[in-house]
């Protein structure tokens, strides 16, 4: 756990704040052009820095957009995925085995933002605004972020395994975690857009390849021939090897992913899932059909949502200093 000295003062607040708050956030403070004022050049120094990083490590583009997803499914977008922990007991550390990665260059961004305005963006509003610039840069839409949310003070990795939703989800039980997250069936197909970029470890459909019911037996669902090409990178228990989610396209923010969905090359169980509900497997067929006629515009959207997940109130949280440690 990641908390200040008065520890018990401390958590108190955040359980405080988390029964009065609901995960899907109430009354709160965030909108676009927040930092207007206060720090009128605040999206464009991210926008400059993350352009730097990307320039001579595009591999990181997939990492640095689910920072902001795993951030805001765990306790809401209020930057806990961020905090270190002396006992390796904070989210990141729990996140480790997903290959989550990223956490410099959001130092390094927030360096940049605390010498043009100290103490005033947030770390959980520099995921929010990175995630964005990612989008954009691997070619995806311009939306507007709403910004102003505070820092947390408590990260748990516990708290981490038991909230993300792991890539081996049924259907059923994705609407479920995401209508409880104020998201829709609609937001679960869109936001599932995202691994159009970026790679995965072997292990979270490993056993789709090697051992789906615990007889030695493949996914029945997945593809015969990516199975087989799939076995050439992974094999079983293979914790290192990087394979790219979207094969040939894993840097470029389009629909490829959803037409290897309806192909049954979709790399989690999670993906494949989609095909097993008709609202999400219509909006696959309609963005496949239509050349991504609304895809890129409801990604924004539902991006927008998914950042207003268990925001904190106004005078809860803070703005860290060093998006690692609290204040």
């Amino acid at each position: 756990m990641a908390c200040p000295k008065l520890f018990l003062s401390c958590l108190l607040l955040e359980l405080m704040f988390f029964f009065l708050v609901p995960e899907v956030a109430q009354g709160h403070s965030i909108k676009a052009g927040f930092y207007g004022k206060a720090c009128p050049n605040a999206e464009a120094i991210v926008k400059e820095v993350i352009g730097q990083i990307l320039s001579v490590a595009p591999s990181l583009s997939g990492p640095l957009l689910r920072l902001h997803f795993h951030d805001c499914f765990v306790r809401g977008c209020e930057g806990s995925v961020l905090l270190d922990s002396p006992t390796y007991q904070s989210e990141k550390y729990a996140f480790r085995k997903h290959g989550l990665r990223g956490y410099q260059e959001i130092d390094r961004v927030k360096t940049a933002l605390e010498k043009a305005c100290p103490g005033i963006v947030s770390c959980a509003d520099i995921l929010a605004l990175v995630a964005r610039d990612i989008v954009v840069a691997t070619g995806g839409l311009f939306y507007d972020v709403e910004t102003g949310r505070r820092d947390g003070y408590v990260s748990i990795s516990e708290e981490a395994r038991r909230d993300l939703i792991p890539p081996t989800t049924n259907i059923t039980t994705l609407k479920a975690d995401f209508a409880k997250r104020g998201l829709s069936a609609k937001d679960l197909v869109i936001l599932s857009g995202g691994h159009t970029i970026g790679n995965s470890h072997c292990s979270p459909f490993s056993n789709r390849l090697y051992n789906f019911t615990g007889k030695g037996d493949a996914d029945p669902t997945l593809d015969s021939n990516y199975i087989a090409r799939l076995k050439l990178s992974c094999k079983p228990n293979d914790q290192t090897t990087l394979v790219e989610m979207d094969p040939g396209s894993a840097r470029t923010f389009d629909i490829k992913y959803f037409d290897l969905i309806l192909k049954r090359r979709g790399l989690f169980t999670s993906d494949a899932a989609l095909l097993d509900d008709n609202q999400t497997k219509a909006y696959l067929d309609f963005q496949i059909k239509t050349g991504g006629s609304t895809f890129f515009k409801d990604f924004g959207v539902s991006m927008v949502k998914m950042g207003r997940i268990g925001v904190l109130p106004k005078m809860a949280g803070e703005v860290r200093k060093v998006c690692t440690k609290v204040n």
